[in-house]
């Protein structure tokens, strides 16, 4: 087993949309035979791009997963989302992986996704190589994307270790720089070996010169032979370019043209040849469940068993399909682990190994095997599952914030309690949309990475589970407040035939502090009012103040003192008291000079440099008021406050502006005043919606 544990790569595909991801899976896969057909995006016919969704974008929104064999080893592939949108799926399914394939499309270069996705490497600790695709298409260049790559994503040494033969059109072939030779490859992809191209010798001895010097810098006893003149052998290279790959300190640089298939042979050799095993990835970090110390857990087939469920499938029909890496020890066809994350026992009938859409039953599995099983009760993504001989937990990525949020409301009648049930399920699928009902609008708000997403997830939503929502741009929960002192009296008197009604109080009404909340002090001295009937007062504020009375938004940070009244013996009652606080409100606040509050955030934009100008004239145009500026890298942060009015639709409003390099987070900092003209054309709307 330990043998097999070392034969295993397991990689993660990453780039933007676009960069050919998945064609470049698409191609591993037949190449290997482990798919019979070559699937092309543009037809809608991949193996690792199947749900509606994604045929309907022709870009990948979910993370899928396959395997082949490649020279006696096991490729396991995970096709990631290039959209900023699905970044969440993409960062929690790359914690599986043990290394990279950063795809760049040479004819675009380096775009803000794939940097980000590099950072999500540095952020997991894993190896990387790189492969610079479409090589085929018109305006590509090989080394103004090495020359990209390079200046744009940082922290390790870039080494080209192929160089291509041709360009655009013309792009035939490959020359690997480690052994000085040339393969041609035909319409099939099958390579033969050729001779360098004349025109092209001097390019190669000098790439191939620099290459070795930099493998050797990255060995001590290599780099000492080097400089005195000896020659290295092949295999001495291979071994040294693999060690400073494992110890990222370099990042290969390979070429190729994944629709033409050319170049993915050797790709594949790389992934064998450089990339680590579960064995080379060594221990993963977790928390003993008893005393909550820090223990690693390596990747032994004879330890006691332990899994980190990643992510999660929702099906309507079959449940709940849980997917994980095995990290040590290994499971059968069918039993049970404890789940310490929701400290619960789970059982599971049929271990699965995924192949896109399928899932293929498996007999058994070990370290680094990514799994499923279906119809766990309460495991979820982000889970530990282990044996109870050994209680730890794994802590994982934390999905990332919400961009956007909409209103749901559903088309149909009597479809809400359904709406919000399905919306739980997908949100188990997909960790990066959140869900609640905020008391204040009574709305269900759904939120994620940006609009696309939400779109995404409503289209999952009617596929799914049959229900058919509504979007809209969420309430803004303003309040209301005052700002003077006042006295008012509040008197309700009502005669009829046998009891009437009658409650007398007079109130003080100051405004308090923003964030104070509602206050009330009982100054009745002499019973003028009966302590029985106090309480009703407060209640009669406390309900009338819930609707204002300038747009019926609630009325928070005021002080009401009860300082006199009168009552009456037989027409006196609790309900009359309870109306006549509720006068008092209405009558004090419009005397007191009442306001509009709207919430304020606190706002953080991380942006390219060149952007600066753009953002700060929309941030002042959106009343923001920016607090500092500061480096990070390349990228310039500013943090601001705004109005939550005025950032319901940024997400894509920065992606425009920064052509998708800009990001941004939110969070509530307090309520502040409307400026008054604001106040007004908001109260009118709110008037005239209620008319």
């Amino acid at each position: 087993m330990t043998e097999q544990v070392e034969k295993l790569r397991t990689i993660a595909l990453l780039a933007h949309g676009g960069a050919g991801k998945t064609s470049l899976a698409e191609v591993m896969l037949f190449n290997n035979g482990a798919t019979t057909r070559l699937g092309r995006v543009e037809d809608g016919n991949t193996v690792m791009d199947f749900e509606p969704e994604e045929l309907k974008r022709q870009s990948s929104i979910s993370s899928s997963f396959h395997q082949f064999s490649w020279h006696k080893h096991t490729i396991s592939l995970i096709d990631t989302p290039g959209d900023q949108n699905f970044f969440t799926d993409t960062r929690m399914s790359l914690q599986a992986a043990d290394a990279a394939v950063v795809v760049i499309d040479a004819v675009d270069g380096v775009k803000v996704q794939t940097e980000q996705a590099w950072d999500f490497t540095d952020e997991f600790g894993q190896p990387r190589l790189i492969f610079i695709n479409k090589l085929d298409r018109e305006r590509a260049d090989f080394m103004r994307a090495f020359q990209d790559a390079s200046e744009s994503l940082g922290g390790a040494k870039m080494m080209i270790t192929q160089l291509p033969i041709g360009s655009e059109a013309d792009f035939t072939g490959i020359i690997d720089l480690v052994t000085r030779t040339a393969y041609r490859y035909d319409d099939q992809g099958k390579r033969s070996e050729i001779e360098i191209p004349a025109e092209m010798a001097d390019m190669v001895a000098a790439e191939h010169e620099k290459l070795i010097e930099n493998i050797a810098e990255s060995d001590d006893a290599l780099l000492e032979r080097y400089l005195e003149g000896e020659t290295l052998s092949e295999e001495e290279l291979q071994g040294a370019l693999r060690k400073a790959i494992l110890a990222r300190e370099t990042v290969p640089v390979l070429c190729g043209s994944a629709t033409r298939n050319v170049g993915i042979d050797l790709l594949c050799d790389a992934v064998v040849n450089c990339l680590p095993s579960p064995i080379d990835r060594g221990a993963w970090a977790a928390r003993a469940l008893e005393d909550d110390a820090e223990v690693e857990i390596l990747p032994d087939p004879q330890a006691p068993f332990c899994g980190f469920v990643f992510k999660t499938v929702a099906d309507p029909y079959a449940g709940r399909l849980s997917i994980f890496r095995i990290i040590a020890g290994q499971l059968g066809s069918d039993g049970a682990f404890y789940n310490t994350t929701k400290d619960v026992r789970e059982r599971y009938n049929q271990l699965l190994t995924i192949a896109g859409k399928e899932q293929k039953p498996l007999s058994g599995a070990g370290p680094g095997a990514i799994l499923a099983v279906a119809k766990l009760k309460e495991t979820t993504t982000g889970d530990t599952l282990c044996d109870e001989s050994r209680k730890v937990r794994i802590v994982g990525a934390k999905p990332l914030p919400t961009l956007i949020s909409f209103a749901v409301s559903a088309k149909a009648k009597g479809d809400e309690d359904k709406i919000f049930s399905s919306l739980v399920k997908l949100i188990e699928e997909d960790p990066g949309l959140k869900l609640e009902r905020n008391s204040e609008t009574s709305e269900i708000l759904l939120s994620g990475r940006g609009q696309v997403h939400i779109e995404a997830t409503v289209e999952k939503l009617k596929r799914k589970f049959n229900v058919e929502v509504q979007l809209k741009i969420p309430k803004v929960p303003y309040k209301e407040t005052i700002k003077k002192k006042v006295r008012v009296q509040g008197k309700h008197k009502k005669q009829t035939g046998g009891h009437g009604q009658y409650g007398d109080c007079w109130i003080q009404m100051e405004p308090l502090p923003r964030g104070a909340g509602f206050e009330f002090v009982d100054a009745i001295v002499g019973g003028v009012i009966p302590k029985t009937y106090i309480p009703a007062v407060e209640k009669g504020i406390r309900e009338a103040a819930q609707k204002g009375v300038l747009a019926g938004f609630p009325t928070v940070d005021f002080k009401v003192t009860l300082d006199d009244g009168s009552y009456h013996a037989v027409d006196s009652s609790e309900m009359a008291f309870k109306v006549a606080g509720s006068l008092a409100f209405k009558k004090a606040v419009m005397d007191a000079n009442p306001v509009l509050l709207e919430p304020i955030m606190n706002v953080t934009i991380v942006t390219p440099d060149e952007y600066m100008g753009d953002i700060m004239g929309d941030l002042n145009s959106r009343r923001g008021r920016v607090l500092g500026m500061d480096n990070e890298g390349k990228n310039q942060v500013i943090k601001a406050q705004v109005p939550l009015a005025e950032f319901l639709t940024y997400a894509p409003d920065l992606r425009s502006m920064t052509g998708g390099r800009g990001m941004f987070t939110m969070e509530f900092s307090h309520y502040d005043e409307v400026p008054a003209q604001i106040a007004d054309k908001i109260i009118d709307e709110i008037k005239s919606e209620t008319a």
